[in-house]
């Protein structure tokens, strides 16, 4: 992990298309605007924890609907 220290109005880059802007500071809230390209998808770590979490429940419904469809076929065979 790197750590920095930044003052508003101040910026980090990351590689050549991503800007992190601190905007402010206040108490222990930091705002930050982030710049990047469309396709760089940003999000709060809790949300993104919460899609990978929605994300693999889906995935593993769908293994297992297919699976017991499949083991319905060979039964009707």
């Amino acid at each position: 992990m790197l750590i920095l220290k930044r003052k508003p109005n101040e910026a980090i880059t990351i590689g050549d298309d991503i800007e992190i802007h601190i905007l402010s500071v206040d108490g222990d809230q930091v705002k930050v605007g982030i710049e990047a390209p469309k396709q760089v998808e940003i999000h709060r770590k809790e949300i993104y924890l919460s899609i990978q979490e929605a994300n693999n429940e889906a995935a593993s419904v769908d293994v297992l609907d297919e699976t017991l469809a499949f083991l319905k076929n060979l039964k009707h065979q």
